[in-house]
């Protein structure tokens, strides 16, 4: 077995950051930021397998967990309350779990992390089954929390990724598609906060946004399923409904727009 490496805890290049003046604080950490998105694509192999895992069992019925402790948690949570609104998928087709529940998601929880019962106690009440997918989000690769659960996961047949940002991680032994994105150490010793949760929530963006593509939630480039929850919304609607249909009266498009609740609907009706 390869060995596991704590990248995440290894202190920082850089030394008395309180004596950095800002503008240098702000190169810096900039500096840092750069290496990200090289990072994701050394990873794309990996995110690809589970992408394409993701897409199967959802295009079968099945859902997407996401589950995960601190700000790992946090972004799961984020992503998958965005999938709604930009995709008009159902709510609870994407589900976002954090160690401590709700509060954690403003305010953190002591010791919730460390849990290795909460996280599948927490799958069960959503009556998680081999129907669906769960990635577990940890930066470190670490947490008891979301380990536990991938592997209960395992146990009952359910298909388990990760997303984290050490190598050969102890969270990565537990998914059938681990995605290790190693982003090396932080500005500020172990703040993973920073480089590693910015790493997870680029991977975050691209699994969420290729999934429902392939579940045919985007046309050309378009969101045309987007929910019509707001007034800029409803006006990009209004402007995809025009071009698809040579429309030239922007009325005439909303009506039909807001008539039928979707682009996709509006188009298919006056089609």
């Amino acid at each position: 077995m390869a060995e596991f490496i704590k990248v995440t805890e290894q202190p920082s290049t850089y030394r008395h950051l309180e004596k950095m003046s800002i503008q240098d604080l702000l190169i810096n950490i900039n500096n840092e930021d750069k290496m990200v998105p090289n990072a994701v694509e050394k990873a794309i192999p990996q995110i690809e397998k589970l992408v394409a895992a993701i897409a199967d069992k959802m295009l079968a019925g099945g859902r997407l967990f996401y589950i995960g402790a601190g700000t790992s948690g946090r972004l799961g949570i984020v992503d998958a309350s965005e999938c709604p609104p930009s995709f008009g998928v159902p709510y609870g087709l994407v589900i976002g779990l954090i160690a401590g529940g709700d509060k954690a998601i403003t305010q953190a929880v002591e010791f919730a992390e460390d849990s290795t019962e909460q996280g599948w106690a927490d799958l069960q009440r959503h009556f998680v089954s081999d129907k669906d997918v769960v990635v577990g989000l940890a930066a470190s690769g670490t947490t008891p929390y979301v380990i536990s659960a991938l592997k209960e996961c395992r146990k009952h047949g359910i298909i388990t990724g990760s997303i984290s940002c050490n190598p050969n991680t102890p969270v990565s032994r537990e998914a059938d598609f681990p995605v290790e994105v190693v982003v090396g150490p932080e500005f500020v010793t172990g703040s993973t906060r920073m480089k590693s949760g910015t790493a997870q929530k680029l991977v975050l963006n691209m699994v969420s946004t290729s999934v429902m593509i392939q579940l045919g939630r985007v046309e050309d480039n378009k969101m045309v399923n987007m929910q019509l929850s707001n007034v800029k919304l409803v006006d990009r609607g209004v402007k995809m409904v025009m071009d698809k249909l040579k429309i030239t009266e922007y009325e005439v498009a909303k009506d039909l727009l807001l008539k039928h609740g979707s682009v996709k609907k509006a188009v298919e009706a006056a089609g």
